[in-house]
């Protein structure tokens, strides 16, 4: 199942943008890779990883618009969660 996961991280630094992007199964993809998630009454997940947390707004559909894909490619590149760097 892991190549699953690195497949979802790699549909976030797609060029372009991808805006197909499967909330439930990147949140598992996330998960995979030693991040936390706290889904809040809000409808929004935190994701922690380490001493870095980020708010993502989640969508009424299933998939995140593009710019929320941007936003949390920044984060994930920030924490070290790229492509290359997960096995």
């Amino acid at each position: 199942m892991s190549h699953r996961h690195k497949a979802k991280i790699e549909k976030v630094f797609e060029h372009p943008t991808s805006a197909n992007i499967d909330v439930k199964k990147l949140i598992a993809a996330l998960e995979h890779y030693g991040v936390k998630i706290e889904l809040t009454k809000k409808h929004k997940a935190k994701l922690f990883y380490n001493e870095n947390e980020f708010v993502l707004p989640l969508p009424h559909g299933d998939h995140l618009s593009k710019d929320e894909v941007v936003l949390l490619r920044h984060w994930l590149e920030e924490i070290g969660l790229t492509p290359e760097n997960v096995e």
